[in-house]
């Protein structure tokens, strides 16, 4: 095979087909039949002969001997290289498609026959073997580019043309990627093959020197150059009315097909629309099917992490499914289809549970394909057309109102007490540990978002580590004020406290409060939003907005009414209402504290039959129950005794 410099091989000829000679070796730069993943290889070369058997084969009859006996060597070479694939039951359904394939090409049966069982066994493969076929991030274009122009032009010319100045030497010509009918049916793994493996048989070698997303931003540009600026246009305004959001749901959508196979699929806007996603990426990031693809991409990696025996690893993968993806979805999905996001949440608690005890494989694929259908039912009910306005209004609203509503009811006792105390000079720390919250909220969800990349599991960590100590401290506060519901309590409580019975550990205590109960909210609502503004898409600022406000006001407005009923009641009623309120709110804290743990896989988890009611800290955990039951006897005991003590005078 020719070799040249390597300024000259990149991208030299992604278009002809490998020579007769050389087709059973492995493409250079590729990994060899003996490696332990020929799955890339085997759809690199069931690629090629999609395309390049119709220029073989026609009518039954060989139109150029050398590419048709080069179509069977790739065919028996990619089932060749099925047997070397791990053992799993899929093995033998893709071993007797890819016999079928090699008869038809035996037989010499017509170009689309062959071309449809080659995309069948692909596909197939792919979902077998859990082979990623996307990028992990859209490409950068701009690199695409400016890639092509440093070392690709040489051969293929600055358009793409295949007319570089290096051209006239190759033999055969490097591809022109205006050939409309060519790269047509080519799909942008299938270019991405090209550039990883190269092509044998032409000065086209395999660059996996370049990074990965190098890779993918040239097949990007590579894909775009022959495109019509016009059909990117139509493309794009298909895609501003809201077409194509079910076909295109990410980014291996548009890139493991090629146009006539997402033609067929699809319909005759498909074209246009994969042009204008393949030219703008950025456009699918920004769906609301975002946190869902990450939540499948990580379901699958857990299940082929148990596959090869990592229980450990796929026990973690399937955390991360759930908390650094479908979570985020949750708020979306609960406004539009409130029992579908039960039954996926379900669902996803008990692949976990079978991960971690580990049950026969079997029965973990079952589960995996029973979520894998739930996750799909999902973001279909939020890609269709995005979520209406009234849904993200209802859904912005739920999540301030439901991540505030504790927080406020803390804020609004403490601030309560301090008023009816007479002590308006400790209300700076209860003020001071809510802004320092929000203040260190933002900070963290900036560092998450830019610095450090922090796990749904290190964000669940922390949230349940906070609620625990927001519930020690609340079971501190709320024996407090319960030892004060008595009159004579009181009475001697009024008489020493300008003389500090407020003590300053008392009222750190409560800035301390103040502070759990706010920031423990914040960074999980900052993503919550982020996620909803994706789901929603672009014309949903305004529901989402108004939603927001309206939340904020809810709070406050709630906020208003307690302090100010609160400062009304008698004084021991106060006391009283006021430690109950504070003892049953240290009990939902703690549940959510160990349901936080159990979803970050820190604390072990045993489920019960019961409905999860996240409003009143109740899941579906003996764990929980337990520690719950266990903190009700503990605030009903300490208060009775609290109670009696009252009864008894003596200096505070």
């Amino acid at each position: 095979m020719l070799r040249l410099a390597p300024l000259v091989l990149l991208l030299a000829a992604l278009g002809p087909a490998p020579s007769a000679a050389q087709s059973m070796e492995p493409p250079a730069g590729g990994p060899s039949a003996g490696e332990a993943d020929p799955g890339p290889l085997i759809l690199h070369m069931l690629d090629y002969v999609a395309v390049d058997y119709p220029g073989a084969v026609k009518d039954g009859r060989v139109l150029d001997a050398g590419e048709y006996k080069e179509q069977l060597e790739f065919v028996t070479q990619a089932r060749a290289l099925l047997m070397r694939l791990a053992p799993r039951p899929e093995r033998a359904a893709l071993l007797a498609r890819a016999d079928r394939l090699i008869t038809l090409v035996r037989d010499k049966r017509p170009d689309a026959d062959v071309a449809t069982l080659a995309g069948e066994l692909r596909w197939a493969l792919i979902a077998a073997y859990q082979i990623e076929v996307a990028p992990r991030r859209p490409p950068d274009l701009r690199q695409g580019a400016a890639l092509f122009a440093a070392q690709c032009a040489l051969c293929h010319g600055s358009a793409g043309h295949g007319d570089g100045p290096a051209a006239k030497s190759l033999d055969p010509r490097p591809s022109d990627f205006h050939d409309a009918e060519r790269m047509a049916q080519r799909s942008l793994y299938s270019l991405y093959s090209s550039i990883t493996l190269g092509v044998n048989g032409t000065a086209m070698v395999g660059f996996r020197a370049l990074s990965e997303d190098e890779r993918w931003a040239l097949a990007f540009h590579v894909a775009g150059l022959g495109t019509p600026e016009a059909e990117q246009r139509r493309g794009m305004a298909l895609w501003n009315a809201g077409k194509g959001r079910t076909a295109f749901p990410d980014l291996a959508s548009i890139t493991a097909r090629s146009p006539l196979e997402l033609e067929t699929r699809h319909g005759a806007d498909a074209p246009a629309l994969l042009a204008f996603l393949r030219s703008q990426p950025d456009a699918l990031s920004a769906e609301g099917n975002a946190a869902l693809a990450t939540s499948l991409r990580l379901l699958r990696d857990s299940l082929e992490a148990y596959r090869q025996g990592r229980a450990r690893e796929a026990h973690d993968l399937a955390v991360s499914s759930y908390l650094d993806g479908f979570e985020l979805a949750e708020p979306s999905l609960d406004a539009v289809d409130h029992s579908l996001r039960t039954k996926v949440e379900a669902e996803m608690l008990r692949f976990r549970a079978l991960v971690k005890d580990g049950a026969p494989l079997a029965a973990v694929e079952a589960q995996a394909r029973t979520v894998e259908g739930l996750l799909a039912r999902a973001r279909s009910v939020l890609e269709i057309g995005g979520l209406p306005p009234g849904a993200a209004f209802a859904s912005a609203f739920v999540i301030l109102l439901r991540e505030g509503l504790e927080a406020i009811l803390v804020l609004a006792a403490l601030i309560a007490l301090l008023v009816k105390a007479g002590r308006r000079d400790a209300l700076p720390w209860v003020h001071a540990g809510w802004i320092l919250a929000l203040l260190l909220g933002g900070l963290t969800w900036w560092l998450a978002s830019t610095v450090v990349r922090v796990s749904g599991a290190t964000r669940e960590m922390t949230e349940g580590v906070t609620a625990l100590i927001a519930a020690a401290v609340l079971l501190y506060v709320g024996f407090w004020m319960h030892g004060r519901s008595h009159a004579s309590r009181w009475q001697e409580f009024l008489e020493t406290r300008l003389t500090g019975a407020l003590s300053t550990r008392t009222m750190r205590a409560l800035g301390f409060v103040s502070f759990l109960a706010v920031y423990r909210e914040v960074f999980e609502t900052v993503l919550f939003y982020e996620a909803l503004a994706a789901q929603a898409g672009p014309g949903s600022t305004m529901p989402l907005l108004g939603g927001l406000a309206a939340a904020a006001a809810t709070l406050v407005a709630l906020g208003w009414v307690i302090v100010r009923g609160s400062l009304r009641m008698p004084i021991g009623l106060f006391f009283g209402v006021s430690s109950i309120l504070i003892g049953l709110l240290a009990i939902v804290f703690a549940g959510k504290g160990i349901a936080g743990l159990q979803e970050a896989g820190s604390l072990p988890m045993h489920s019960v039959n019961i409905p999860a009611v996240p409003l009143i800290g109740l899941y579906p955990s003996a764990e929980g129950l337990v520690v719950q039951t266990a903190l009700l006897l503990i605030v009903a005991g300490g208060f009775a005794w609290t109670s009696r003590l009252a009864r008894v005078p003596r200096a505070l």
